[in-house]
This record gives C-alpha cells, sequence and structure tokens, in this order.
C-alpha cells in the first residue's frame, strides 16, 4: 500500500483532534465519519499484514476520537 494513503490518514486524524480541541464537534464528527469511510475503504482493500496493522491502529484511535466527540452530548452545532 502507499504511504501516501497513510499520511493523508494521519493528517485527517490530526485534523478531527484539531476541530475537537477548537468545540467544532459537528465538524468534528463529519470528517470522523469521512475518515472511517476512508479507513474501511483501505481495509476492504488491503491484504499486506503491515497495512493491516497500521489500519487497526487507526480503528483504535478513531473509536477512540468518537468516545470522546460524544463526551460532548448535547453541544454538537
Amino acid at each position: 500500500m502507499e504511504n501516501d494513503k497513510f499520511i493523508a490518514l494521519k493528517n485527517s486524524v490530526q485534523e478531527i483532534i484539531d476541530l475537537i480541541e477548537a468545540k467544532q464537534i459537528k465538524e468534528a464528527n463529519n470528517k470522523l465519519f469521512e475518515v472511517s469511510d476512508l479507513l474501511d475503504e483501505l481495509l476492504d482493500f488491503s491484504d499486506e499484514d503491515e497495512d493491516l496493522q497500521v489500519i487497526s491502529h487507526y480503528q483504535v484511535v478513531l473509536n477512540k476520537l468518537h468516545q470522546k466527540i460524544l463526551s460532548f452530548d448535547g453541544q454538537i452545532t
């Protein structure tokens, strides 16, 4: 798999973190769903063990970010 996809994934995850920090929860949530779709697509087309490990790492990170977004219950605008 191309490292460019993982670099784009890393940058997108950082963007979600930045949006959460800026309390732009709706935008963070939208970006999280966009990145989750990308991650699912990468998972569908990956068969290298190393790639699958990286994808698994990002799945855990996205789940933690989703929990963080949910902790802002009622604050999504």
